[in-house]
């Protein structure tokens, strides 16, 4: 007897709550194997193709190509044959649920959830932990009960997984994400009163914001017993900015630019930034690369060049490789310099991080940079090789400007940007002279320094793009 099991969409990390349905790689009445792809996602970090932990015959879909999904929400239900609710059964090998698949989600383990164990206070009452099973049908994610067995037999056998439960208000809370937590508090809502969407009732950012939002007009809302004020409802409506806006195209935010739209405007919110320049002459700079790539070897990119004088200017002024941690007022200095370029991409703009670029030699920085910009035009960076930077390089030079003023990446302290390089009348020497001329900019987080390290960071760039040979001095 084949057994319906439900796969939803999992946390694929990095505090995403939700993806995008780009493409569907079965069909209904598709036989799918465990570990299979099912469906193509799109998050706000990456395209990740989605893999099935239950091997069967897929019976139903939900949503269409284009439709947000939050984690947690279901995706597909497949019949696993054999009589096995964890698709080991023949004609499937495998066990999707004992041990786990084994696959790889862009850098996130597919395993099935492991069994929670939830400590619960012992009680004289017989209710102190009882099965939540919703009126008419069986516990998603619980084992099938036959008619006429005794409830108590929900409980999973070891290994499998655990039944949805209600536990009291003394237990612990089914809450991961410091976020999570951190939302709830700043709206004051009881986590405990929140049943969670997320796999085995794991309450997800989602779950908060709905309570918030179905609590808010609560607070302004007229008593229940007078149903007149419903009325003006629609009049409200019919004067809302919607209705007298100009007709355009209305593009959702969502993906990639919702996710730099949020960024973004935390970013300035939440950060006190300050700006400076200077413009630098880059002739011996670009003489040195053009020597380097003479030599034979891998090419040496001029992005590479920057990246390897950032690292330096970061070893002399720490203070800047940092993030501010407002909830405990600290300043946190970062031991590694994971180093994030801006790249342009179909997608919109991503930020790849280069980790532990002190570490690296210039080739090295080149190579890495190289096949980490190749896999954002592609799309096929992972969620994690665009997280975790500590400091961000921009060249906005590629697109034939002179000069910007960067919006730091938040959560860190400070961006670099560089314009392009261009011949203009310089005095060299003494001599008024045509050299290849740069305009650096810098922003910085006004919390975590003052203007003269600021000024200290940008100038000794300048220098090392001026002079390459300073450089030497600290390799």
């Amino acid at each position: 007897m084949a057994v319906v099991r439900e796969f939803t969409l999992p946390d694929l990390g990095e505090g995403l709550t939700g993806a995008e349905i780009v493409r569907w790689l079965v069909q209904v009445g598709d036989v799918v194997a465990v570990d299979q792809p099912v469906v193509e996602v799109e998050t706000a970090k990456a395209m990740v193709d989605v893999p099935c932990p239950y091997g069967g015959v897929v019976t139903a879909r939900y949503g269409e190509e284009g439709a947000e999904v939050p984690v947690g929400a279901p995706l597909i239900t497949v019949a696993v044959p054999g009589g096995s609710d964890d698709g080991s059964g023949p004609p499937v090998t495998g066990s999707a649920v004992d041990g786990g698949s084994g696959n790889v989600l862009v850098g996130y383990g597919t395993a099935a959830p492991t069994a929670r164990r939830r400590r619960v206070q012992p009680s004289p009452g017989p209710l102190r932990e009882t099965t939540a099973a919703a009126p008419g049908g069986p516990l998603r994610g619980a084992p099938a009960v036959a008619p006429g067995e005794p409830s108590h037999k929900t409980a999973a056998a070891p290994g499998g997984p655990v039944p949805e439960t209600v536990v009291c208000p003394t237990g612990p809370l089914p809450v991961i994400s410091p976020l999570v937590r951190r939302l709830a508090r700043e709206h004051d809502v009881d986590l405990r009163r929140l049943k969670g969407s997320g796999p085995e009732g794991l309450i997800l950012r989602a779950d908060v914001e709905r309570a918030v939002a179905a609590t808010a007009p609560a607070s302004v809302a007229p008593a229940p017993a007078t149903p007149a004020p419903v009325a003006p409802a629609p009049a409200a409506t019919a004067t809302a900015p919607t209705a007298t806006a100009p007709e355009g195209e209305r593009v959702p935010l969502r993906g990639v630019r919702g996710a730099v739209a949020d960024k973004l405007a935390r970013s300035r919110r939440e950060i006190p930034d300050a700006s400076c320049w200077v413009d630098a002459d880059a002739t011996e700079l670009l003489a040195a690369r053009t020597a380097m790539n003479a030599a034979g070897g891998p090419k040496v990119s001029v992005l590479a060049l920057l990246a390897r004088i950032c690292t330096a200017a970061l070893a002399r002024f720490p203070e800047l490789n940092a993030t501010v941690d407002m909830g405990s007022r600290e300043i946190i200095r970062l031991p590694g310099v994971h180093l994030g370029f801006a790249a342009q991409t179909d997608r919109g703009l991503v930020v790849p991080v280069v980790r532990d670029a002190q570490k690296r030699t210039l080739e090295g920085l080149s190579e890495e940079i190289a096949r980490l910009t190749e896999a954002a035009r592609t799309g096929t960076l992972a969620p994690a090789q665009l997280t975790g930077g500590t400091f961000t390089l921009n060249n906005y030079g590629v697109f034939g400007v002179d000069g910007s003023t960067p919006i730091i990446n938040h959560p860190e302290a400070a961006m670099l940007g560089v314009g392009r390089i261009s011949p203009k009348p310089w005095v060299h020497q003494g001599e008024l002279a045509v050299r290849q001329v740069v305009q650096l900019s810098f922003t910085f987080d006004h919390r975590v320094c003052d203007g003269g390290t600021a000024g200290g960071f940008l100038r000794y760039v300048a220098d090392c793009v001026e002079q390459p040979m300073v450089l030497l001095r600290r390799l």
